[in-house]
C-alpha cells in the first residue's frame, strides 16, 4: 500500500477557485453546460465549494497563501464577485489575493476597473479572449480577440490600475499574447494552465513548445503550471512530468509557478496527486529554484508579501 503524500513546505497555490451555488449565480455551473469543456462531463463540480472544502483537500500539506482566479460568477456584476471573495478572505483566511473579470471590450470597462481597485486584495483581471477551439480554425484579427483594438484598449487601462492580466487561451494563439505582452511591456502578464497542451501527440506537443518559446522571449510574461488533466484519464506523473519540466526549462524557473486550479482539477485527480506530481517534477532542480517554484514566483508576481 502506498503511503499517503504529506508535504510540510510552504508552498502558494496561484490559481484556485470559490463558488456558492446557493447565494449566487454561475451560469455555467447552473442553468447552462460549456460545450467542449476540456475534462467533458463536469457535473461534479455543480456543487459548493468554499474554504472549508478547500482546506478538506489540502489536509496535510502546506498552502500558506492562494490566488483566488475569477470563477465565471454571471458577468452582469462582476465586481460583485469580488466584493464576496474579499468578505471570505476576511472570514476565513483564504483567498489571499484575487483576479477578478472585466470584459476588456465591453464600454464600462474603466468602471468595472474602477470597482475592483477598490479592494486592496485585487491583483489582476482575467478576460478569455475570443480563440479557436482547433489548431486549424486560428485566425488573427478576430473580435473579441487579442488582436481587437477595442478588446485592446480595456487592456491599455490596466496599467492605470496596477493590475496584472491572466490569460486563458489554447497555444495556437500565444502569437497574439507575444504581440499583447511586446505591445504593453509593463502590464504583467501571466499565461494560465501551461498553455493548454491538450494535444500529447508528437505533432502537438512539438507545437506546443514551439508556441511557448515564442511567448517566453516577451520578459513580462509568466505561466502558471496547472490544468494538465486529460479527459478519460487519471493524472499522471507518466504523462505530466515532462510537460512540467518543458515548460520550466521554455521560461526559466524564475517564472514558472505552482497552481492547483482546485476544484476544476479535482475532475482528473485528488490534490495531492497534482502537488505530489509537481514536486517530482522539480525534484531535479536547485533548492532555491524548488522554492521559487513554489512560492517566491507567485510571491513577488501577485504582490503577497504585505
Amino acid at each position: 500500500m502506498t503511503a499517503p503524500f504529506v508535504f510540510d513546505t510552504p508552498f502558494i497555490d496561484a490559481h484556485q477557485h470559490f463558488w456558492d451555488l446557493d447565494r449566487h449565480r454561475y451560469p455555467w455551473l447552473q442553468e447552462e453546460t460549456v460545450p467542449n469543456f476540456r475534462y467533458g462531463d463536469y457535473s461534479a463540480l455543480r456543487r459548493n465549494y468554499l474554504p472549508a472544502d478547500y482546506a478538506r483537500d489540502t489536509a496535510g500539506f502546506a498552502p500558506v497563501k492562494t490566488v483566488h482566479v475569477e470563477a465565471e460568477w454571471a458577468r452582469e456584476s462582476p465586481v460583485g464577485e469580488t466584493a464576496w471573495l474579499d468578505a471570505l478572505s476576511g472570514a476565513h483566511g483564504r483567498p489571499t489575493a484575487i483576479v477578478g473579470h472585466a470584459q476588456l471590450d465591453r464600454g464600462d470597462v474603466d468602471e468595472v476597473l474602477a470597482g475592483h481597485a477598490a479592494c486592496a486584495r485585487m491583483r489582476g483581471i482575467r478576460n478569455k479572449p475570443a480563440t479557436a477551439a482547433r489548431r486549424e480554425d486560428a485566425r488573427r484579427g478576430q473580435p473579441g480577440s487579442m488582436d481587437d483594438m477595442r478588446w485592446r484598449r480595456g487592456y491599455g487601462l490596466l496599467g492605470r490600475h496596477g493590475m496584472s492580466f491572466d490569460l486563458q487561451a489554447p497555444w495556437w494563439h500565444l502569437d497574439q499574447a507575444a504581440d499583447l505582452a511586446r505591445d504593453f511591456p509593463q502590464t504583467q502578464l501571466v499565461l494560465n494552465h501551461t498553455g493548454l497542451p491538450a494535444d500529447r501527440s508528437e505533432a502537438g506537443l512539438d507545437g506546443w513548445r514551439r508556441a511557448m518559446e515564442h511567448l517566453a522571449r516577451e520578459p513580462n510574461v509568466a505561466v502558471k503550471i496547472s490544468g494538465l488533466g486529460l479527459p478519460g484519464r487519471p493524472w499522471t506523473q507518466e504523462d505530466n512530468v515532462p510537460v512540467i519540466r518543458d515548460t520550466i526549462a521554455i521560461f526559466g524557473a524564475d517564472r514558472c509557478m505552482f497552481a492547483s486550479n482546485y476544484p476544476v482539477d479535482s475532475l482528473v485527480a485528488p490534490y495531492a496527486t497534482i502537488l505530489a506530481g509537481f514536486v517530482a517534477a522539480i525534484s531535479n532542480l536547485p533548492q532555491a529554484q524548488q522554492r521559487a517554484l513554489l512560492h517566491d514566483n507567485a510571491a513577488r508576481i501577485y504582490r503577497l508579501h504585505d
